[in-house]
């Protein structure tokens, strides 16, 4: 009897597990400490209904639903690897959409060849004109409606990874900065280092700069390009990796590059919608999300400083917020001829749209720049672009 007894109390005893947590480390869950009634995603989503909806209009409802959703990622390819990741890649059903667009794209081009005539708008002269895009930048996507996942890559006999698992939309402004061979290339705001694998790819860049404000960053960066690029093409003649403060590159380096990126810190709303860590939605960050637009008007009028007089300029977002993408390239360009006598041209990127209709859904009528919005059935983006040419 006495032994069943014990028996019972220790069953007890061990269905009670607090018992197995030592008596100075129970606590007690403090719920509206630790849980916060609104969390960051909840936020963001209540703010991007409100400021979405009216700038989307029809348009929100299924963007809502595509951003909620898991997204597609297109895999870069690495030029600089052994494997011959492509032809397995494309046994399982992918295809580079780079190059099967230009096939597709050719009359669109031809239209949009005849017609160069250059007219005047609010923001400065808008080039109409066939579109040259950046060298040798592959990007492969499995089929639209094909949500399939790409398994991680492998390293080849170097140590050289295969490919570079991104947003396949991030590729659009790398493509069309339109590098080509002895440009040198400024990447003012770089990391994690997609884009700047993405502009290495081409293998024309005489000399790159690649910087990010923030260190830790930059160190990640580090270690990305170290995992795709041989040792050569990073040597101190070819890069430089900076933490500097973007927002004061006009007063480090002016009228330097024929290339400049610009892919801006923003709202990131896929990211603010699905993780909680790192929000900028957070509470204690609201005076760094309301700052935002002030910030990336600083790093582009930076950016066009740093760019040579008939140097290119591409700005970037990861938002579809009209106040961090059309009306800060609207005001770079108003204060870049009041303040510094530079003028600019709005690069058309509407041949763009035609190239890469079959792989992204693209706004419709945007009066500056393009922008992928994310759709069920192509899941990329947000992503919008504007591509500027410095004429003084």
């Amino acid at each position: 009897m006495a032994l069943l007894t014990d028996a019972r109390f220790v069953l007890r005893k061990v269905r009670d597990l607090r018992s197995l947590t030592p008596r100075r480390s129970r606590v007690k869950e403090k719920w509206a400490a630790t849980r916060p009634k609104y969390p960051p995603t909840t936020l963001a989503l209540q703010h991007f209904d409100t400021a979405y909806s009216a700038e989307l209009g029809q348009l929100w409802p299924s963007v809502r639903v595509a951003l909620l959703s898991e997204r597609k990622y297109g895999a870069l390819l690495n030029n600089f690897s052994h494997h011959d990741v492509q032809a397995d890649l494309e046994v399982q059903g992918c295809r580079d959409f780079v190059s099967s667009a230009d096939k597709e794209a050719q009359p669109c081009l031809q239209e949009e060849s005849s017609c160069v005539a250059v007219r005047e708008s609010d923001v400065g002269a808008k080039q109409q004109s066939p579109l040259p895009l950046s060298l040798n930048i592959k990007c492969v996507v499995f089929p639209r409606g094909d949500i399939t996942r790409f398994k991680p890559a492998r390293p080849d006999m170097h140590g050289l990874l295969g490919y570079y698992l991104m947003d396949a939309a991030s590729v659009l402004p790398c493509l069309a900065l339109d590098v080509q061979e002895g440009h040198s290339v400024l990447d003012l705001c770089a990391a994690p280092g997609g884009k700047t694998l993405a502009l290495l790819q081409t293998q024309a860049i005489r000399f790159l700069c690649v910087n990010d404000a923030s260190v830790s960053r930059t160190s990640r960066l580090r270690k990305v390009l170290h995992s795709y690029v041989p040792k050569q093409f990073l040597t101190d003649g070819n890069l430089r990796i900076t933490s500097f403060d973007g927002t004061k590159w006009g007063e480090i380096e002016r009228n330097s590059f024929d290339r400049v990126l610009i892919d801006v810190p923003c709202t990131t709303d896929r990211h603010s919608l699905m993780e909680d860590d790192n929000n900028i939605f957070s509470k204690s960050r609201i005076g760094e999300r309301r700052r935002l637009p002030q910030l990336q008007l600083e790093l582009l009028l930076a950016g066009i400083e740093a760019a040579c007089p008939g140097g290119e300029i591409m700005y970037s977002t990861c938002t579809l917020s009209q106040i961090q993408n059309q009306s800060v390239v609207e005001q770079a360009i108003c204060l870049s001829r009041e303040n510094h006598g530079i003028r600019l041209e709005v690069v058309d990127l509407r041949p763009l749209t035609h190239m890469f209709k079959k792989t992204f859904h693209f706004a419709p009528s945007l009066h500056l720049g393009e922008m992928v919005i994310p759709h069920l059935a192509a899941n990329f983006g947000p992503i919008y672009m504007c591509k500027l040419k410095r004429l003084t």
